[in-house]
């Protein structure tokens, strides 16, 4: 995205009390009882249960995500009616319903998703109905017979309801953003609990697949590789597959007037672009550049990571661009660094994603100093001389934050981005061009398919290059003026 505005075992507690043989068998019987559901065959003590916790413990958004369990796979099947014509409310009609593979990290008793702005009506886990309470941005889940620590379970939750234009704690559009002829969908960081039930955090990944109902006309568009469609009775149902893991706000399901163009890249990864009708050529020209856009960041990375590429070009605004994972969104129109900067993104960012929000410097970093990279490639400004200006630049726009923790209110402010990619830029000076590009290519292989944090990209720098770094990433990852000697 471009700027813009542990569970403790409970223990048992033994007595000693002094009574005479009949009242002692009484008290075992009793505690016997009492503890049945907890014991196995043979009087043999059997695991405790614990609810999972709330969220995932990230300190920027502590219920975001889920504890207890691990989430495999989100098959959705979604049902949506954009809103009439003007001057009728901006709503839409969401129906849903979402079958969650997922497998217990704990021994639990209940579970949480992740579920804002629409109700449940049922939940079945393994083919049996169970009971649940919805409220406060929480589905709970009580499972029966409770779920023991590896085991896999498979919840299907019915919901639906209407759909608004939802907004982040910075007040900026996200989640499921109602248009007239659609939805917009673009998630990060928190969003996408607003239009399915979710654990939405990063560090809980899980692979996807979509079945999009809308009106005959319309296109939904979602990440992966499209697997057919097929209209009667005046609905489309579009089917989308994205077999490679991704955290839950990479997810999209867009909704529009849109033409899709597939093609197949220099590099052979196939692309599917979705064009809004109403778009006129200077406003996605530079999409074109996206096969010469791989090969230059598979030299710098490695291979490209996914089943696909794309890019979605609405016609609506959310004031921003945004990495969706294998098809990156941009509102209205595609700017040139924009496009390198989102491509990137599916590298550092989603391939090798935060396990924190506040590491979020290192998919902005990256990202902007992919984009740096590129335009020097292009034969614009070299990225050394990006470099030279910011550093010399008597604006404080880059500086003053903590780069490693800006805060929930700073992830996608200035020093995010610029600062992020100046960083990089002089650790590539520090330890040479051959060390930082091997740096860059370990990260995605070591880390890929999962999350990273910046004491995780500390310690690599340092394995790689046989440095100590120390003093490198304190001036510039943890204390907030602008660096003046590393």
């Amino acid at each position: 995205m471009p700027a813009r505005p542990s569970h403790r075992p409970s223990t048992r507690i033994a007595r000693s009390i002094a009574l005479g043989s009949l009242a002692t068998g009484l008290i075992v019987a009793s505690l016997a009882g009492a503890a049945g559901a907890n014991a196995a065959p043979g009087g043999t003590p059997g695991p405790r249960y614990a609810p999972g916790s709330e969220g995932a413990g990230d300190p920027y958004f502590p219920f975001a995500g889920n504890g207890g369990i691990d989430v495999q796979h989100y098959a959705l099947d979604l049902d949506y009616t954009p809103p009439p014509p003007a001057p009728a409310p901006l709503e839409g009609r969401l129906a849903g319903v979402a079958t969650i593979d997922l497998v217990a990290t704990a021994d639990i008793d209940r579970f949480n998703l992740d579920l804002r702005g629409l109700t449940a009506s049922s939940v079945v886990v393994n083919g049996k109905s169970m009971a649940f309470t919805q409220g406060a941005g929480e589905l709970v889940v009580t499972p029966r017979p409770r779920l023991k620590t590896g085991q896999s379970a498979t919840v299907v939750v019915t919901y639906g309801g209407t759909t608004g234009r939802p907004t982040d704690i910075e007040d900026a559009l996200y989640g499921w953003v109602t248009t007239r002829d659609g939805a917009m969908v673009v998630s990060e960081p928190d969003g996408s609990s607003t239009w399915f039930p979710v654990s939405d955090h990063p560090t809980d990944k899980a692979t996807y697949s979509y079945e999009i109902t809308v009106p005959e006309g319309r296109v939904a568009v979602a990440n992966g590789l499209l697997e057919g469609s097929e209209t009667a009775d005046g609905r489309t149902t579009w089917r989308w597959n994205a077999p490679d893991p991704m955290a839950a706000y990479l997810a999209t399901a867009t909704v529009g007037d849109f033409r899709l163009e597939q093609y197949t890249a220099a590099n052979g990864t196939p692309i599917i672009d979705a064009i809004d009708k109403s778009r006129q050529p200077a406003q996605y020209a530079n999409l074109a550049r996206t096969s010469d856009m791989l090969t230059f960041f598979e030299g710098l990375y490695g291979d490209y990571p996914f089943v696909s590429y794309g890019a979605i070009v609405d016609n609506d605004s959310v004031s921003y661009a945004l990495e969706t994972q294998t098809r990156s969104f941009f509102s209205s129109s595609a700017g040139l660094g924009t496009v390198a900067h989102e491509l990137a993104h599916q590298w550092m960012g989603n391939q090798v994603s935060p396990g924190r929000w506040a590491d979020i410097w290192l998919n902005e970093g990256w990202a902007t100093y992919s984009e740096w990279m590129w335009t020097e490639h292009n034969g614009g400004q070299t990225a050394d001389a990006r470099f030279n200006a910011l550093m010399s630049s008597s604006s404080q726009a880059a500086w003053n934050t903590v780069l490693a923790d800006p805060g929930p209110f700073g992830l996608f402010g200035t020093p995010v981005y610029n600062r992020g990619a100046a960083l990089l830029h002089a650790l590539r000076e520090k330890v040479g061009d051959g060390v930082f590009f091997d740096i860059a290519k370990q990260w995605v292989a070591r880390f890929g398919g999962g999350t990273a944090t910046t004491a995780d990209f500390i310690a690599l720098s340092e394995e790689v290059s046989h440095q100590d770094l120390t003093a490198f990433f304190d001036v510039w990852a943890y204390q907030p003026p602008k660096p003046t000697s590393w």
